[in-house]
């Protein structure tokens, strides 16, 4: 027994002083390693203290949209590049690119965007365009009216000396409305003084805001035909509110000569429904900013109702 035991006592110290050595091996050629990456390093920070250089940092800083309508909308993205070396840096190339979940909606390469000074700070403005057209022909399911989100992706790439040609990657998420136009109606025409000669009255005009977000309704640029007769405009006496997805009634004074109507005054005179037209535009404030939106309405038909003290009937005020 004792005979048989001697080979595994041998064998077993032998394989163990094998693999010690080999452990002490790998933490030696480790170690090593390590003292070379942390030599490389500390030589190539002592490089960059000596001679001044270092990598350029860039961020969003700001996302707006100076001007918005039905058309199109214009974006202008502001990034904050900072230069921590002793010379200036030429801003080569900026590749941008716009998406909503997924779906590509613009892209694009600006070159040769300018020159970040030395020990210096620049906001490079970035503007972008997308076209509502392109968007809704490319992508069925985005309905006008809605709010998608949106993501910027941009590439800044500029050539720093000792490092070389360097891409700085930024990213931005947010919202963007594909805005609609209202709808609206003149439901009645209301006579504060009728006479021949000038009669003063007053627009119920019915607003639906058919867009997913409220509308700050301040003015109307507008022309308005009744019986084909141009009576002209007028202006909003205060701002309105136009709730999102809901209908709104707004009142405007107006003053015109009932006597330019012709053989149509006694139509008007009777209360009878009168033809209309109305055609202009409408300023308002949203939360992506201001914008000018177009209103039309041909072929409506309204009716004017007069003040008991002019002949009228005037018992009910439905709106």
């Amino acid at each position: 027994m004792s005979s048989s035991e001697n080979p595994e006592i041998v064998e077993r110290a032998f394989w163990d002083k094998k693999e010690e050595k080999e452990d002490k091996k790998d933490e030696q050629k480790g170690g090593f390693i390590e003292k070379v990456k942390d030599f490389i390093q500390d030589i190539g920070e002592k490089i960059e203290e000596t001679i001044g250089f270092g990598k350029p940092t860039a961020d969003v800083t700001e996302i707006h949209i100076p001007h918005i309508n039905l058309k199109e909308a214009e974006i202008v993205v502001d990034v904050l590049v900072k230069n921590p070396n002793p010379v200036p840096i030429p801003l080569i190339d900026i590749n941008y690119l716009i998406d909503s979940d997924g779906r590509k909606l613009v892209s694009g390469l600006i070159p040769d965007a300018g020159t970040i000074h030395a020990h210096g700070s620049e906001t490079v403005k970035i503007p972008l365009h997308l076209v509502y057209d392109d968007i809704k022909n490319t992508y069925h399911d985005i309905q006008p009216g809605s709010i998608i989100p949106y993501r910027i992706k941009v590439d800044l790439i500029v050539d720093v000396p000792v490092f070389g040609r360097l891409t700085l990657p930024l990213e931005k998420t947010g919202e963007i409305p594909i805005p609609y136009k209202p709808d609206i109606d003149l439901e009645k025409i209301h006579f504060e003084r009728f006479s021949f000669e000038e009669t003063v009255a007053v627009l119920k005009l019915k607003l639906e805001n058919k867009n997913d977000f409220d509308l700050a309704l301040n003015s109307l640029d507008y022309d308005l035909w009744l019986s084909d007769v141009n009576v002209g405009g007028a202006e909003l006496e205060k701002s309105a509110k136009l709730e999102k997805n809901g209908i709104s009634f707004i009142d405007i004074p107006i003053t015109f000569r009932p006597k330019d109507f012709g053989s149509a005054l006694w139509d008007m005179i009777r209360g009878r429904g009168t033809g209309y037209t109305m055609k202009g535009n409408i300023n308002v404030d949203t939360p992506f900013g201001a914008m000018k939106l177009p209103i039309s309405k041909e072929g409506g038909t309204t009716r004017l109702k007069k003040n008991k003290e002019d002949g009228g009937d005037d018992d009910e005020d439905e709106d």
